[in-house]
């Protein structure tokens, strides 16, 4: 797990989660995603598979635009409208 994104508005933390053995090489298969949490309207949503990519691909472009904090929050807000899940303290 590593925290990729921090503001006032959202946390993005990349998850990296080993799946199993591959049965041809033997070596250790992953997958994983990211998960968006929205601090004020307390949701997060994982995402993974091409939509995961998607957010990769968008943020690796904004990055290369040296982005400010708004930009990068508006392009997180796309993905937050898709949460559902609240943010529960334990």
């Amino acid at each position: 797990m590593q925290m990729l994104y921090n503001s006032d508005n959202y946390t993005v933390v990349r998850i990296d989660v080993p799946a199993a053995d591959d049965a041809a090489g033997g070596s250790m298969l992953t997958r994983g995603g990211y998960e968006i949490v929205d601090k004020f309207a307390r949701k997060e949503i994982f995402i993974e598979g091409a939509l995961a990519e998607s957010f990769k691909t968008g943020v690796q472009a904004l990055i290369d635009t040296g982005p400010t904090e708004e930009a990068l929050d508006e392009f997180i807000g796309r993905f937050t409208s898709l949460a559902h899940q609240p943010v529960v303290v334990h």
